[in-house]
């Protein structure tokens, strides 16, 4: 039963990424990095990323895009996409890294975040979006912040559902196994909605930019908040993130 269904997930992800792929260079004026992120979630979400495009960024008609996403939820779907594209390939690539090494689940938490981390802030946020800040230390400066709680709340949504999942089938760690796909698929799914909330609060102050079209201005001077709201941002999505890994601790020990 389960193996069918992974199947038929497969499938209609395949072709859910050939669609866009084939969209983005036939008919929807998004940015490259944006292109490139929407595969790679599209190629995790499947048809639901599909159903998401449709509605959040898709052109409905030869010169709309702009028009068609300057709607708030859609901008907030644009920055959380090129977060979760970052962050979910980097767990999902080490994921299947560490299945060659025995390590504790705790330990595979730890390197899996870790790498997320800093693919997400170093590659896909500072180093793909350079153009839009005047030197790329200057890109990680003005985007750790951003990353960071965004992140935090990607990963409060994915981990807990990929621990629950390995305990439940162990060869769901084998990236040569479609358990181990159709588990982060699910994770991903579950991260995105759970980081959409604070991404849209981003995008509405500013703090980050939403989805954008290749003639729009590549410029961007995300508003910086006074240092105790930032940090206080920090420190509660970490303690969000450790409290749902503590409550599924109770069912899955977590061992280092």
């Amino acid at each position: 039963m389960i193996d069918g269904v992974l199947l038929l997930w497969f499938l209609l992800t395949a072709g859910s990424l050939i669609f866009v792929v084939w969209d983005q260079f036939t008919n929807t004026p998004s940015m490259r990095i944006m292109t490139l992120a929407w595969a790679l979630v599209i190629l995790y979400t499947g048809p639901l990323g599909l159903f998401l495009y449709l509605l959040s960024c898709r052109q409905p008609m030869k010169d709309t895009h702009d028009q068609f996403i300057d709607v708030h939820w859609k901008q907030s779907v644009g920055s959380l996409i090129h977060c979760v594209a970052g962050d979910a390939t980097a767990i999902i690539a080490m994921a299947a890294l560490l299945h060659f090494f025995d390590l504790p689940n705790g330990l595979e938490v730890i390197i899996e975040y870790t790498a997320a981390y800093l693919f997400g802030l170093f590659i896909f946020q500072a180093l793909f979006m350079r153009s839009m800040f005047p030197s790329y230390l200057m890109a990680v400066k003005k985007t750790i912040f951003a990353e960071t709680v965004s992140m935090n709340m990607v990963m409060t949504g994915m981990f807990p559902v990929i621990v629950l999942i390995k305990s439940l089938f162990p060869e769901a760690s084998d990236p040569f196994q479609p358990y181990f796909w159709g588990m982060m698929s699910l994770a991903t799914i579950v991260g995105f909605i759970v980081a959409y909330p604070i991404n849209s609060w981003m995008v509405k102050k500013g703090i980050k930019h939403g989805m954008m079209s290749k003639q729009m201005t590549m410029h961007h001077e995300p508003v910086t908040l006074e240092q105790k709201q930032m940090w206080g941002w920090v420190i509660g999505t970490y303690l969000i993130f450790f409290a749902v890994m503590a409550v599924i601790s109770i069912f899955v020990p977590i061992q280092f």
